[in-house]
């Protein structure tokens, strides 16, 4: 941890746990979880019930909303915004058992991540589907689905999300 004790960042009811990384100034409200090697930048603010997983990393001066996943290994540009709800994936193919009925482990998947970079800004609720690529400041609508790259300073809305503008 950053800067001290993470104490002096996080609101009751946080889990930051021993080897995640938080920068300075970072806040951390209630029932928010940083699991074990993810990196958060400084002068973020994680709102409640987020969750950042292991091997994520998040840049400096982001906003990640209430009950927002930023499942591993995303990777999140400095000066992101991230939604109330948004859901970062990090699997192509989504099972509990492989097809031979046993309970899948982490050596029968392969972690794919989504990619934010600097400044782009990613509306409540929406689904970004790994791996996918959100270029510098774009914004994605409330609501997307995201499957295919955002180019820089895009406008993609819909399901799946299209480009309907630029910003």
């Amino acid at each position: 941890v950053v800067a001290g004790s993470i104490k002096n960042y996080a609101a009751p009811g946080a889990e930051v746990e021993d080897g995640a990384v938080v920068g300075a100034g970072t806040k951390v409200w209630g029932l928010a979880s940083v699991r074990s090697g993810a990196v958060v930048g400084s002068n973020c603010v994680l709102g409640r019930g987020c969750y950042v997983g292991p091997g994520a990393r998040v840049g400096d001066n982001v906003k990640i909303q209430t009950y927002a996943l930023v499942f591993e290994p995303a990777q999140v540009g400095d000066g992101v915004f991230i939604g109330p709800h948004v859901v970062l994936t990090n699997d192509v193919h989504p099972r509990a058992v492989t097809p031979d009925g046993r309970l899948k482990t982490t050596d029968d998947w392969d972690m794919v991540a989504v990619t934010i970079e600097e400044g782009a800004a990613v509306g409540a609720r929406a689904v970004c589907v790994a791996p996918v690529r959100i270029g510098r400041w774009a914004l994605i609508a409330a609501g997307a689905v995201v499957t295919a790259d955002v180019p820089p300073f895009a406008l993609v809305a819909g399901v799946p999300a299209r480009r309907i503008g630029w910003v």
